[in-house]
């Protein structure tokens, strides 16, 4: 017990220490989103039917998968911090799992976990009432453990290539599932109620829990057993971590630069099994979202599982420098060796295949647009090549160094929000070199294939003429960067002005929340109501009748503006004052 109220102690007073500032300001709007959906969980309480139950089980799908995709979730406390105490490992599990429990996203969890209170009131009266409080804390602590465990697992898959594919594969099914989400709600129900099953899962025992079931309460207190022992037992593995040995590679051999780079990369795609895991969940997310609509019997979405191939693999290789770390030195040290070309052609040489073994077959199966499918897969795949290596100079994220990524190899940088930011801008930019040739292939048919090779050797040349010259200008302070984990200061760099704590949150507050509004419920939504979609997914504006479609989507594009707006006004309100000060 002493070791975990020392652990939790630990974390309040790294959290008190690190929480300042525009990391601070960050986790507050992070913490309100949270908090917003939360309240929303617990209003489901009140209605009659499985929604708290299916709420549940998304709250525990985000707590499994949000850390498997953002390096790793919270590791303020390491397991290696402590390997040479000689705790033993259900010990050592018991203070982690403790101090986990302190933090933003457990609060918020225990505050949409507060639903099971009003749930155990209203079925069960006071006793039901009384319940939901252990059945809270147990469900919390599946929430927690069930995300460690699939972290741990992963990473011990890490370390093989067999299981390096084999995550790839699960996860990019995972989330492909989540993003045809409604494909399934249809198929199992029309989209009139929720499958039975969902009050079953363990995200739903505590609901069964504070109506009765007592049973599911004891289910509770012996999955969180078996959970931490399966953890203990996976931490041991980590702080005992041993590397894979790489005798018996052949030696490369090169006849110029360029193909000593291009032999390089290659040979980090085969053996970095983090990359490898990064191209096939590329590769599973790109068939399974096409194939979801099988499910309704309609292939239509096939053809483009290659394209969607392409541009996920250049949003997971965002960052092709800063993974390699201060490897960088190297190409600094050796003018002339052609290091961008020959990356581009190695990441052509590892997505390219795969993307038209999968295009090809599926463009037959899924009687698709030759033309259109073969002028958006030659764009993308320039674009690809070009904007990797760009982006990833122009946006640099320290990355922490191959050798010592230490017992979790999902952890490539500490900082984890900049590479989920620039994987985003990745998808965006990538897809729009596609752009120009679609809108050709569409009006003249075959004539867009000749567009899109065109732009895509332009890309191709063009953006990495562009990362040549911002390489050979910038290298010194890009490893500089790499090295101390600071972005050197410029005159055209964009920094936010002194302001008063409040006024940081409530300016990352509002920018974190405009976007919903804006974009989703409110650009996108437009775009429904004028191609007569209505009763789509989770567009508020397509449920309305129909005087009120066109004001509310209207409306929600005025308060997104209007967030947006509020957050501009004040940060350029702060930096009018420093700037007379």
């Amino acid at each position: 017990m002493a070791v975990a109220v020392t652990m939790a102690r630990m974390k309040v007073a790294v959290l008190r220490h690190a929480l300042t500032g525009r990391q601070g300001a960050m986790v507050v709007s992070a913490g309100s989103l949270g908090a917003l959906l939360a309240a929303g969980t617990v209003l489901l309480a009140f209605l009659d039917g499985d929604w708290l139950t299916a709420a549940y089980a998304v709250w525990l799908l985000g707590w499994v998968i949000g850390p498997v995709f953002s390096g790793g979730g919270d590791e303020t406390l390491r397991p290696e911090f402590f390997s040479m105490l000689g705790l033993p490992p259900y010990r050592l599990a018991t203070g982690l799992l403790v101090s986990a429990f302190v933090g933003v996203a457990p609060a918020v969890s225990l505050l949409a976990l507060s639903g099971l209170v009003v749930a155990g009131a209203r079925q069960s009266g006071v006793v039901g009432a009384l319940v939901a409080v252990p059945a809270m804390v147990l469900q919390l602590a599946v929430f927690v453990l069930l995300s460690r465990v699939a972290v741990a697992l992963l990473a011990v898959a890490l370390r093989s290539r067999v299981g390096a594919l084999g995550a790839g594969l699960v996860n990019g099914a995972i989330l492909a599932f989540l993003g045809q989400g409604w494909v399934f709600a249809v198929a199992l129900g029309q989209g009139s109620g929720i499958p039975e099953f969902v009050r079953y899962l363990p995200s739903g025992w505590g609901v069964l829990a504070v109506g009765g079931d007592f049973l599911a309460l004891a289910a509770l207190v012996v999955l969180v057993a078996l959970l931490l022992g399966v953890w203990a037992a996976l931490l041991s593995r980590r702080t005992g971590a041993t590397r894979p040995s790489t005798r018996g590679r052949r030696p490369m051999r090169a006849r110029s630069p360029r193909e000593a780079v291009v032999a390089k990369e290659l040979r980090t795609w085969t053996r970095d099994l983090v990359r490898t895991h990064q191209v096939t969940f590329a590769l599973a997310y790109g068939l399974f979202f096409a194939a979801a609509p099988l499910v309704l019997g309609w292939a239509g979405l096939l053809p483009w599982a290659g394209p969607i191939f392409i541009v996920m693999a250049a949003a997971m290789t965002s960052n092709l420098y800063g993974s390699d770390g201060t490897a960088l030195w190297l190409t600094i040290m050796t003018p002339g060796a052609s290091d961008v070309r020959g990356r581009q052609l190695a990441w052509l040489a590892a997505v390219a295949p795969p993307a038209l073994v999968v295009t090809v077959p599926l463009t037959v199966v899924g009687d698709g647009s030759w033309p259109m499918v073969s002028a958006v897969t030659l764009a993308l795949l320039g674009g690809g090549a070009g904007l990797v290596p760009l982006v990833s100079v122009y946006g640099l994220v320290p990355g922490i160094d191959p050798q010592r990524r230490g017992g979790n190899p999902l952890r490539t940088s500490e900082d984890d929000g900049s590479l989920t930011g620039l994987a985003y801008l990745m998808l965006l930019l990538v897809a729009a070199t596609a752009a120009p040739a679609a809108v050709v292939a569409a009006m003249y048919g075959w004539a867009g294939v000749a567009a899109g090779a065109a732009t895509g050797a332009l890309c191709y040349w063009g953006f990495g003429r562009l990362a040549e010259r911002r390489l050979e200008a910038q290298g010194p302070e890009l490893l500089h960067m790499m090295r101390t984990g600071r972005r050197p200061e410029t005159k055209s760099s964009f920094k936010m002005p002194e302001m008063p704590k409040t006024a940081q949150a409530v300016t990352y507050t509002c920018w974190g929340l405009a976007m919903i509004p804006l974009f989703p419920q409110g650009i996108v939504a437009t775009v429904f109501l004028a191609n007569g979609m209505y009763r789509h997914s989770w567009f508020l504006a397509t449920y309305m009748s129909p005087g009120l479609r066109w004001p509310t989507a209207i409306g929600m594009i005025a308060i997104g503006l209007t967030l947006l707006g509020t957050g501009w006004f004040l940060m350029s309100k702060y930096r009018k004052k420093a700037a007379e000060a």
